[in-house]
């Protein structure tokens, strides 16, 4: 005879990641009114209701927080452009973007091939060469801001292993012309420490990939 009703309206849409579905689909936000009802017919209003997030595919409703979470295509995104960055500050910070000679050869070719692998088919040594002489002298500081900028996006969406083989990326092209520089190991610590690792783990890691 008489109960609580929400009308709902929808106040924006966009696309979002459905842990119902599994994968990315469309979503409408949704705002709601809480009315007294007798017979079915409002009567008195009860406030308003809790936004909420429905997919439109499976109808399923979820609190705004299910949008914090990256879709599949941003976070591949996000990958993409964590492995691009720590290549450069690699090959940067061991000298690897600084010469177009043999030196380097190594560490820019592990480099090139990590990140095609990451969805930038199109990068060449020559890319990685003209993206240094374009940072210019400052490279490294502001390659240093970037990587932290950059995996602190990323970051917070990886479990444990995913941020381990980041960090692991880095110190294969950091080994590719040889042992650990200092600077590269300053780097790789920046990089530890942007991905949330302790600096137990950050030296274990590297220690693993020096003995591969």
């Amino acid at each position: 005879m008489a109960g609580v009703r929400t009308a709902w309206r929808v106040v924006d849409d966009g696309d979002f990641f459905c842990a119902a579905c599994g994968g990315d689909r469309c979503y409408r936000r949704l705002a709601g009114r809480r009315r007294l009802t007798v017979l079915g017919v409002p009567v008195l209003p009860r406030g308003t209701a809790e936004p909420v997030v429905e997919c439109v595919s499976c109808r399923g409703r979820f609190p705004l927080t299910a949008l914090d979470r990256p879709t599949t295509t941003r976070l591949s995104a996000l990958l993409r452009d964590g492995v691009h960055t720590i290549a450069l500050a690699l090959l940067a910070a061991g000298g690897g973007m600084s010469t177009r000679g043999t030196a380097g050869t190594a560490a820019r070719r592990a480099a090139v091939e990590s990140i095609r692998a990451a969805g930038f088919p199109e990068c060449t040594e020559e890319r990685l060469l003209t993206l240094q002489a374009a940072l210019g002298a400052e490279s490294l500081p502001l390659l240093d801001r970037e990587v932290r900028a950059t995996l602190s996006e990323l970051t917070p969406h990886l479990a444990s292993p995913g941020r381990e083989a980041l960090l692991l990326h880095g110190a294969r092209i950091a080994l590719a012309d040889g042992p650990y520089h200092a600077t590269e190991r300053t780097m790789l610590t920046a990089v530890g420490e942007a991905l949330r690792l302790s600096p137990s783990d950050t030296e274990r890691l590297l220690a693993t990939a020096l003995s591969a």
